[in-house]
């Protein structure tokens, strides 16, 4: 194909610089506890090292209000077991990446990595609580009463003062064991949206925890290759739950803050579950939310931590799948009730919505209803009876923020700006904050008024340079039918002008599965560097959410369900036909690329779309779902025992007799979330049908490349795969 060179002001070394254009922003926003300040992280030169700033609502003026110590910037004197918290929270950002406001107190908590420190106020040092300890420390908080701090070190449960003094274990019994206690295991952190392994109680005097067994669960090698040594770190051994195998066994118990006996409690004779959620009700019972193996049925069982009592508030089924969520808010009183409830997120109508519950699991009331869905609870001021919440009632590419009476009624809209908005909400619920986003506009934050969403103050604005040198062409919204009828959703990165009006040799970026969503109104789509840099070089390049994906509702994501890569390619081909036919695709010119999971739709769209795509790039690819682990495969897929030959007819390799392409795999062999083997087994495959392929391996890389020479050679490669074959 001919090319021209890009335009000047864009480059590849743009592709992999982050953060991406327009997108360094303020992160982990707070509301101080008095409501004066709204804190937030921030690189103030445009880097990943982040510092702590704070905005005075009064004055308008923003701050600095700590600065991180020297040796947090690089990435390197992580522990192992933080560099592993990161890959499960997908993050880069460096310096001071979390940190904790005392309700009570109104001290702040900051781990770094060189241990625990307090800040006491303005105009006093940064205080450390516990440097350079033994053992890292991992997942640090506050007591509610602001007066102890706690983590989990070595496997088990400590509790110390704020003020300062020596830490006391609360806990025992898994040190040495192979077990621990107070942290979430592999698959709570990267399948459920656990992050947590304990929870305090709201008096401050026990902690519920969770004691993770993995021993029974064989150890999954990985080799640092990579490294010039043979010593210390040249190996990593991971308990990995692959799909149909033993997951972790969780037992939940509850502890003093002074330690003791723990007092374990009821969760059922099936241990072969999952512990989804767990949360501290007022009146001091103890919830769980117990999720079956199948993800078909979910339990909230509330526990008397005195009498010891077990009671069932409320139950779930699915015939799809049970989709986990954070819309569970307990009520101390209701406004029609004697005692108080709950709000409830549900899926009973085919999207999820809010319902009302009484304090003993009787329903009394839906809160939302309607062919849209809500994407998160807010907050609620339950003496104003009100209820906040964001959803796609606008449409699917759009997220808004909503209120709604307790008792029920007709949702009123409060972010007037089209796009997606992420919200915070003060304490008093009279403010929040709105991190207001669309494709042609980079992020912003402002306060409005929780009353009727009007514009209270300016709390951030774009100042990125780049925004404007690059002057990115806003990608073009698309809605097309399927082969069923079925509206899909897809955006367009167009060629400059100056390569005429097409057809044009085409590149489908593709992810594909559940739980996400790539194509929406904010401007991420827009920053999409490699989806940019492509079309500046004369493709046509083209996203499609096809059915499966995120925030259709249920209708629209049980179709993959047990028979993955089937019409989610049939999808993608309707995509490129659709494009054929307005005149923009070349059929014979068809290449796709994805990661993770859009690694397995760039290959098994090769093999089973041969007609349709020449060119596959696929990054860190599942080849076959029994190599993937349980609770994430077995939702969309059941078990590979009670569904064989679904698992066999999901694989790519079950289908590289029809494939007919030039393919590319890309991968990191330190990836504990996608193995290498899944790779190596394709290659295999590949071997055995007489398939050609092209490799690229990065030896010290996990599933999210992250070194900047390393990923600056990657786009140089798959750029170059593109322009070479198609």
């Amino acid at each position: 194909m001919t090319t021209i060179s890009p335009p000047p002001t864009l480059s590849l070394n743009d592709l992999v610089q982050f953060p991406l254009p327009g997108m360094n922003i303020p992160g982990s926003l707070t509301f101080s506890p008095d409501g004066r300040f709204l804190t937030y992280l921030f690189s103030p030169d445009g880097g990943l090292v982040r510092q702590l700033f704070a905005f005075d609502l009064e004055t308008g003026q923003a701050q600095l209000l700590i600065t991180p110590p020297a040796g947090s910037s690089d990435e390197e004197n992580l522990s192992l077991e933080e560099k592993l918290r990161r890959e499960r929270l997908r993050q880069r950002e460096l310096g001071i990446t979390r940190y904790e406001w005392s309700a009570k107190t109104g001290q702040i908590l900051l781990p770094l990595p060189d241990g625990l420190y307090v800040y006491d106020g303005e105009d006093v040092p940064l205080r450390p609580l516990l440097t350079d300890p033994e053992h890292p420390i991992l997942d640090p908080h506050f007591s509610p009463d602001g007066q102890w701090v706690s983590f989990v070190q070595d496997a088990e449960l400590y509790v110390m003062p704020t003020a300062g003094g020596t830490p006391q274990q609360i806990t025992s019994g898994a040190r040495g064991t192979g077990k621990t206690n107070g942290l979430a295991e592999y698959i709570a952190q990267e399948e459920m949206g656990r992050s947590r392994g304990y929870w305090w109680s709201p008096d401050s005097q026990h902690l519920a925890f969770v004691e993770v067994d993995e021993t029974h669960i064989p150890t999954y090698r990985i080799m640092h290759l990579g490294k010039d040594g043979l010593g210390d770190g040249a190996q990593e051994d991971h308990r990995y739950p692959f799909a149909g195998m033993p997951n972790a066994r969780v037992r939940l118990g509850v502890v003093s803050r002074e330690g003791g006996a723990t007092q374990w409690l009821d969760l059922g004779d099936n241990d072969d579950i999952y512990l989804a959620r767990v949360k501290w009700l007022p009146d001091g019972r103890l919830t769980a939310q117990l999720l079956n193996r199948e993800q078909s049925q979910l339990d909230l069982l509330a526990f008397d931590l005195q009498t010891g009592e077990r009671q069932l508030l409320l139950q779930e089924k699915s015939d799809v799948w049970i989709n986990l969520h954070n819309m569970f808010y307990p009520l101390k009183n209701l406004p029609d009730q004697s005692s108080g409830g709950f709000i409830w997120g549900l899926e009973r109508t085919g999207f999820q919505h809010l319902y009302l519950y009484s304090a003993d699991g009787q329903e009394i009331r839906p809160l939302t209803h309607g062919n849209w869905l809500v994407d998160s609870l807010a907050g609620v001021d339950a003496e104003n009876g009100w209820v906040y919440f964001t959803a796609s009632k606008e449409g699917p590419t759009e997220s808004h923020l909503y209120r709604v009476s307790l008792q029920g009624g007709e949702p009123a809209r409060l972010t007037p700006e089209p796009g997606m908005h992420g919200i915070v909400l003060d304490v008093k619920h009279g403010r929040f904050a709105d991190l207001q986003q669309a494709a042609d506009t980079p992020p912003t934050i402002v306060l409005r008024s929780l009353e009727d969403g009007r514009l209270l103050t300016p709390i951030f604005t774009q100042t990125d340079e780049r925004v404007a040198a690059l002057n990115l062409p806003v990608p073009e919204i698309v809605t097309l039918p399927n082969r069923d009828g079925v509206t899909l959703y897809g955006a367009i990165y167009r060629p400059p002008a100056s390569f005429g009006a097409g057809p044009f040799p085409t590149i489908v970026s593709v992810y594909g599965g559940p739980h996400a969503q790539r194509v929406a109104n904010n401007w991420l789509l827009t920053v999409d560097m490699r989806a940019q840099y492509l079309a500046s070089q004369g493709f046509v390049v083209f996203k499609l959410d096809n059915r499966g994906s995120a925030r259709r509702g249920l209708a629209f994501e049980a179709p993959i369900k047990h028979n993955m890569g089937d019409v989610e390619v049939a999808d993608q081909v309707d995509g490129v036909r659709w494009l054929v036919q307005q005149g923009l695709a070349d059929p014979g010119q068809v290449g796709i690329y994805g990661w993770s999971y859009g690694g397995y739709m760039a290959a098994i769209c090769l093999a089973r779309a041969a007609d349709t795509f020449q060119v596959a790039v696929a990054g860190a690819p599942v080849t076959h779902w029994d190599g993937y682990d349980t609770c994430y495969t077995e939702r969309y897929m059941g078990l590979p025992q009670t569904n064989p030959d679904g698992y066999e007819i999901s694989s790519v390799m079950h289908h590289l007799d029809k494939m007919d392409g030039h393919l590319l795999l890309v991968h990191g062999l330190i990836d504990e979330n996608v193995h290498f083997r899944h790779t190596a087994r394709l290659i295999n495959g590949l071997i055995a049908a007489r398939k050609r392929y092209d490799l690229l391996l990065f030896p010290d890389e996990r599933h999210m490349p992250r070194k900047a020479d390393g990923r600056l050679y990657m786009e140089e490669q798959i750029i170059d795969y593109f322009k070479r074959n198609l």
